[in-house]
């Protein structure tokens, strides 16, 4: 009897069971709807803290010191107080529902340090991007958008330099795998690809997260191959092979470059949307601000979410270009079509396996569960030939 891939993609999809997956629509639909939430939570947050007038008086008792200082303590102002704002609505978002779909045993009290150390270092660091923001249009002319894609190249290539390994670690312990039958094959596979057998790292992701997951960060000698601690108690051998061979294909094709070229892309037409746009929207608001004006920041960061949105569509196209290249590379390398499937399957707990193509198109980061499984099995039928 000849292999079937479609019946076999259906079997694997179905082996989670019908609780399971209304579940997981369930939760990835939320999470679309969530999208436009956070949207107009980000409106309310910029709405307040423009009539409060807090900027304004940051700005007014920062009269004696430089451009650069003032804009610095008020974008961190800013990131601060619209981060306290929102506290109640990431809670709800990022730990209530998590834990109510099972996706996190973070304690609350945890969840609530982690959150704010993450707030403190994006104070210290997003600000110092808006500075850099600032200084161009103030010296580069009408035209200062056009530098704003060498800002952004330069600000996401210093942080993934950094990422891994002083801020990643704030985080979370990252530990070289240990010995046994699984770093054996994982150093193996790390050799047979070029890529250095100390790069690739287990961290405790449980803390944060119960999904089953993995990832690549980092760039030149920071970048690193992580695998969380869930995927290593509940996997195979063979599943952990598939799985690392997908981010080995990942690390060894470059794919976070295509991101920072994109992202740089994308700031220029923002800069340049939002030097045309300003004004309107800033009005909009009750704002008198100019672009130019630091205070006017909240209006700034409320057109940067609307932008990020609406592009998202063309961010996750990119995205699921390199997850599909990840997969044929693990297929093509370590070629475990069904482990590679059987962990596919435990991602679909957390993501809808079977999205209309459309929803596919506009919301998901990666290809459908359904889809990449199906190209494993279309794989494994080729194989049988």
């Amino acid at each position: 009897m000849s292999f079937d891939p479609q019946a076999a993609t259906a079997a694997y999809i179905d082996s989670l069971g019908a609780d399971a997956l209304a579940r997981a629509a369930a939760y990835t639909t939320g999470g679309h709807w969530l999208l436009l939430w956070n949207l107009l939570v980000t409106a309310a947050i910029t709405w307040i803290v423009v009539r409060s007038g807090l900027l304004d008086r940051v700005n007014a008792k920062l009269a004696r010191r430089g451009l650069n200082v003032k804009a610095w303590v008020i974008a961190a102002a800013y990131i601060v107080v619209s981060g306290l704002i929102s506290l109640p609505w990431t809670i709800y978002t990022d730990w209530w529902r998590e834990r109510g779909y099972g996706r996190t045993s973070q304690p609350l009290i945890d969840y609530l340090g982690q959150g704010v150390l993450a707030l403190l270092i994006a104070a210290v660091f997003v600000a110092l991007f808006f500075v850099g923001v600032y200084a161009l249009m103030r010296r580069a002319g009408r035209f200062w958008w056009v530098w704003s894609g060498g800002l952004t190249a330069f600000a996401l290539s210093s942080f993934l330099l950094a990422g891994p390994v002083f801020i990643e670690p704030l985080f979370n312990e990252y530990r070289p795998v240990p010995a046994g039958e699984v770093r054996e094959a994982l150093v193996a596979m790390a050799q047979r690809a070029g890529v250095p057998e100390d790069r690739i790292f287990v961290y405790d992701g449980s803390r944060q997260s119960n999904n089953f997951t993995a990832n690549v960060s980092g760039i030149a000698g920071s970048a690193r191959i992580a695998i969380s601690d869930i995927a290593f108690k509940g996997a195979s051998l063979d599943e952990v092979k598939a799985v690392t061979g997908h981010e080995v294909g990942h690390y060894v094709l470059g794919h976070v470059w295509r991101t920072v070229i994109l992202f740089s892309v994308l700031a220029v037409a923002f800069f340049f949307l939002a030097d045309r746009l300003f004004p309107r929207v800033a009005g909009a608001f009750g704002s008198a601000a100019s672009i130019s004006d630091p205070t006017g920041l909240p209006v700034l960061f409320f057109m940067v979410s609307l932008f990020l949105l609406l592009v998202q569509p063309i961010v996750n196209g990119q995205i699921r270009n390199g997850e599909n290249e990840a997969d044929q590379y693990s297929l093509a390398t370590v070629n475990l079509p069904d482990a590679l499937a059987t962990a596919l399957v435990k991602t679909a707990e957390y993501r809808n396996p079977r999205p209309g193509r459309l929803e596919e198109v506009l919301f998901y980061t990666h290809p459908s569960v359904e889809r990449r499984v199906r190209r494993a099995m279309d794989w494994k039928a080729a194989g049988q030939h």
